[in-house]
């Protein structure tokens, strides 16, 4: 069993400061050879990124699009243009393995990252594939993000009901990734930020095994983020294991009122973020 803890930071929002807590863990699974999936989870982008392709082409998928994202969000700033800068380098690094990769060759990219850019503090949602993410909201559990997959195509158009998704032979196949050959752009929700709320991120490997209530119902046992992905880890192996399994728990803390001193200041901060941010922004591409 991976070790897992749970990492915090207090981050300046447009009037106040923001405490957020959150764990992440990747585990191969009980059927799995290789583990395929990989992810980043540190403020302010979480993601989780699901390969798939050949022995090693979905690990090389992966691992590229995680390692352009982890330098977008190290070298900041965060926001779509960037992200797609990223996931276009991402696709040529892909191509430059062709040994190992073809068309079949790609990788879901799933996550969210806090925007500090404006006068209010937002998420972001960013999706393409069928990785998830899942909001805990006044006691309800919500998937924010859209599967881009076969199933999901079908049930949209009222030809599968949710109940017979869930085991239906086309549930592996996906619409779009992120590839070889060509660059897509994600899907993107703006949600509020809400003191209590909880982001669950993870690959279908833990939806394969867990439903929605399970979800929330080792959330609900499990205050502590790193416990909580520990319990669904642990209950996902439990179920089968039969996919590789990456679970990232965000927990949004009570933002702090700021003195009317420090206000200005954050404001200012923000104000100089935002700036930066446009003066740094270009088009997707190298």
């Amino acid at each position: 069993m991976p070790e897992v803890s749970t990492e915090s930071v207090a981050v300046p929002i447009p009037g106040g400061v923001l405490d957020l807590s959150w764990a992440a863990v990747t585990d191969t699974g009980r059927r799995r050879e290789v583990n395929q999936d990989a992810m980043f989870a540190a403020y302010p982008l979480f993601v989780v990124a699901d390969g798939m392709g050949g022995h090693v082409g979905g690990e090389i998928a992966s691992a590229s699009a995680i390692e352009r994202l982890r330098a977008v969000a190290e070298g900041g700033p965060v926001n779509p243009k960037t992200i797609e800068k990223a996931l276009a380098r991402a696709v040529k690094d892909i191509a430059s393995h062709p040994d190992a990769t073809d068309d079949g060759t790609g990788t879901t990219v799933t996550g969210v990252f806090l925007d500090t850019t404006g006068h209010t503090a937002h998420w972001v949602t960013l999706n393409i594939g069928d990785s998830r993410v899942y909001l805990v909201r006044d006691g309800a559990i919500v998937q924010i993000t859209t599967d881009h997959s076969v199933v999901q195509e079908l049930v949209a158009a009222g030809r599968l009901s949710p109940e017979e998704a869930e085991n239906h032979p086309y549930g592996n196949v996906i619409t779009r990734a992120v590839g070889p050959s060509e660059g897509v752009t994600p899907d993107y929700v703006r949600l509020d930020v809400l003191e209590g709320d909880r982001f669950v991120i993870c690959s279908d490997g833990l939806t394969k095994e867990l439903t929605d209530y399970g979800i929330r119902h080792f959330l609900d046992e499990n205050a502590d983020p790193a416990d909580a992905v520990t319990a669904m880890l642990d209950a996902a192996l439990e179920n089968g294991g039969r996919d590789n399994i990456t679970i990232i728990v965000l927990d949004v803390g009570r933002p702090a009122v700021a003195s009317p001193s420090e206000e200005g200041d954050e404001s200012g901060a923000a104000d100089a973020a935002a700036s930066d941010a446009d003066a740094h922004s270009s088009p997707a591409g190298d």
